[in-house]
């Protein structure tokens, strides 16, 4: 993974005013900070900055960070604070990082292939795109490949189930649900239709079979009161 350079300003005054300012100028606030580095409030230009975040690196992007008037940092995005509602960066951390030391980094999962599950009618149930990750900053992945086409319904693939690859690390739970085929949502069954014929047959059998033990009982009455008399 190659280094992109990118110019920074110093002396940024520390403030809501003043970064409201710097972004009207189309600059973004930011700050550098690392091991054997002071914290130093920064500026970097908008445009410039969008074009480091997204190269194939993404936010992995390893940034040379050329500090106007001071030193060149090796460095890279740590937190982006992006704006709820348009597509501009509010603030940026950069970190310090030493090429020789592995680094936390998060990559994209993506998947390959069609769930055999998904063939036979099943639903693909992605649960995350994305898996926490230790490695060297120059050999972080663009993204992590996983196959899929072998899941059937009701089957899953978990963060142990990703490719060993040489230098990584995985940093997540390995019994971490990454995909599932799941079964379709049940049709509802429709009630099933009596016919109206049918019901006044049974009810009309339940009418005689009730008259027959009224009378029978009635019977019975009678036998007994003139046993009595």
């Amino acid at each position: 993974m190659s280094e992109i350079s990118l110019r920074a300003l110093p002396g940024r005054s520390p403030g809501s005013r003043e970064s409201r300012r710097i972004r009207r100028e189309g600059l973004v606030p930011a700050v550098v900070y690392g091991k054997d580095v002071d914290s130093l409030p920064l500026s970097v230009d908008a445009h410039a900055l969008g074009v480091a975040l997204h190269t194939e690196a993404g936010s992995n992007a390893i940034i040379s960070l050329e500090i106007e008037g001071g030193d060149t940092l090796t460095t890279m995005a740590r937190i982006i604070e992006r704006h709820p509602f348009r597509d501009e960066y509010r603030h940026v951390d950069f970190v310090t990082v030493d090429l020789s030391q592995k680094v936390t980094a998060e990559v994209t999962i993506q998947f390959e292939g069609t769930p055999a599950g998904v063939i036979e009618g099943g639903v693909f149930s992605p649960r995350r795109t994305s898996v926490q990750i230790e490695v060297l900053p120059t050999e972080i992945p663009s993204f992590i490949e996983l196959e899929v086409s072998e899941v059937e319904v009701g089957g899953s693939l978990r963060v142990e189930d990703l490719p060993a690859l040489e230098g990584i690390v995985y940093l997540e739970d390995p019994d971490a649900v990454i995909m599932s085929v799941t079964v379709p949502a049940a049709e509802i069954v429709e009630e099933p239709e009596f016919d109206e014929e049918e019901e006044l047959a049974e009810g009309e059998e339940l009418a005689e079979g009730e008259a027959e033990e009224g009378a029978e009982a009635e019977a019975e009455g009678e036998e007994e009161a003139e046993a009595t008399e």
